[in-house]
């Protein structure tokens, strides 16, 4: 048996004890999925220092400040969101039933779907992971879990807060690409796929065929603006912040940004003071994550290495400590006179490079964003409050942080997702609940129905008061 239909048949027999388990007790009471969710809590926060350490051995290095505000903080965040209000999403809601349907009631349920598919990348390997799934368990479904074969050591670590009696509720799978092309193609009731932008096209290629319905959190190139007359120290912190957190490694990591003409020299300069005060020590630091893989890192110096060739100017805040090959770790790197035929203006960067750009009019930025795909998030950066709402109303973007960058993922109570080439649909918050959830409309008539009858003889009374009513 090759290992492909090796894979097959596993992946099909931890497909069908889900969906065993879900037919057997397809409505599970909300006490019992509070319940189920306050376990997997519990294990999270047992299991801390144990998810710090993996996810540093997985990434080569990783701070403990990254894994916790970027990783275990938002989960167990999220967690605590989810249990304090999904009493409250779960209630059916009554519906006003018009005149036409009088006297019967309308109202609308949310049933859960059935067995979930979540697909999570290796960037953040326990938020992208256990977020979804635990939104699709408070649903009332089961979960198959598949997780990056780039953090074996977290994996690890994930696996032990399903195990027990948590296992007839979400199964976690591990594997390569293979594994993930014939977890694609499993029969799920709703799939959700963390990663980029062409491994989603094939994602949602391959469920298609089974009509899984699909949300994509993918990415693209986040773009920041500064306007005129913004803080650059202020802006600068921000950027910095947005950038370095994770190594860049975030699919909302500001990915290069528009700063007045006139302000470029002071915001390269306020970067480059702040990286030297808070990166002093530059690759040998305690306080930088690591590139993922060696694979990863060539391909952020190949962006550099042809962006020179073809005229940027690379900037690097240390004289030395910029870089470490062996270990594949990257300090920042500013390039300036970018032009898109660079591949470091058309790929998303996932690293600590950040391209800038300059503008005359803003207008000019504006258009260049709207020229490219609708992006993740957008940044603006500045407190001119008419140029902060002009650039919202003629831009289309996933999510949007005023004055700050990336935290705005973190909040509890609004939705995440992207919109074109960044993705589609919804989870966070109740809007996560609605996507893995049916929201099944029901129609109640009691024993008096005249409308029944009525219908049935095609009176011509009934289509007199319709038009009445409706057609005016």
């Amino acid at each position: 048996m090759n290992p492909d239909s090796t894979h097959t048949s596993s992946l099909t027999t931890e497909f069908s004890e889900l969906q065993n388990s879900f037919s057997n007790n397809p409505y599970p009471p909300i006490e019992k999925r509070l319940a189920l969710l306050k376990v997997v809590r519990g294990r999270i926060v047992k299991l801390e220092q144990e998810l710090v350490d993996a996810a540093s051995k997985d990434f080569g290095y990783r701070t403990a400040f990254d894994t916790l505000l970027g990783d275990i903080l938002p989960t167990v965040q999220g967690l605590a969101h989810i249990i304090k209000k999904l009493p409250k999403w779960a209630k059916p809601s009554n519906r006003s039933v018009g005149l036409s349907l009088w006297p019967s009631k309308v109202s609308v349920s949310y049933q859960p779907l059935g067995v979930v598919g979540v697909i999570a990348p290796w960037n953040y390997p326990i938020q992208l992971a256990l977020v979804p799934a635990i939104t699709a368990l408070a649903a009332g479904n089961r979960v198959m879990l598949k997780l990056s074969e780039f953090t074996p050591h977290t994996n690890a670590v994930i696996e032990k807060i399903f195990t027990q009696e948590l296992h007839a509720h979400c199964k976690v799978i591990v594997g390569g690409s293979d594994v993930a092309s014939e977890f694609s193609s499993l029969p799920f009731a709703h799939m959700l796929f963390t990663g980029s932008t062409s491994v989603g096209k094939l994602v949602m290629a391959a469920a298609s065929k089974n009509l899984t319905p699909v949300t994509l959190e993918l990415g693209g190139k986040s773009p920041a603006i500064i306007t005129e007359g913004a803080n650059i120290k202020k802006a600068a912190q921000t950027l910095l912040f947005g950038k370095m957190a994770n190594a860049g490694q975030i699919c909302v990591a500001p990915d290069y940004v528009f700063v007045p003409k006139a302000l470029e020299h002071q915001l390269i300069q306020q970067i480059c003071e702040l990286y030297k005060k808070h990166f002093k020590d530059g690759v040998e630091g305690k306080n930088l994550t690591s590139i993922i893989s060696d694979a990863h890192y060539s391909r952020l110096e190949g962006y550099l290495t042809q962006a020179e060739k073809l005229g940027a100017h690379v900037i690097k805040p240390l004289e030395q400590n910029q870089q470490d090959q062996q270990k594949h770790r990257m300090g920042l790197h500013i390039v300036t006179q970018v032009s898109d035929e660079m591949t470091l203006m058309q790929d998303e960067l996932f690293g600590p490079i950040l391209p800038i750009k300059t503008y005359e009019k803003l207008d000019d930025a504006i258009t260049y964003v709207k020229a490219h795909h609708h992006p993740l998030a957008l940044y603006i950066l500045g407190q001119d409050k008419r140029a902060q709402d002009y650039i919202m109303q003629q831009t289309l973007s996933g999510t949007v942080a005023v004055n700050d960058a990336l935290v705005q993922v973190t909040a509890d109570d609004v939705p995440f997702g992207g919109v074109g080439h960044s993705g589609m649909g919804h989870y966070h918050a109740k809007e996560g609940f609605l996507t893995f959830s049916h929201a099944k409309n029901t129609l109640v008539s009691s024993s008096f129905n005249p409308r029944t009858a009525l219908l049935l003889k095609q009176s011509k009374l009934i289509i007199k008061l319709l038009k009445f009513l409706y057609i005016k």
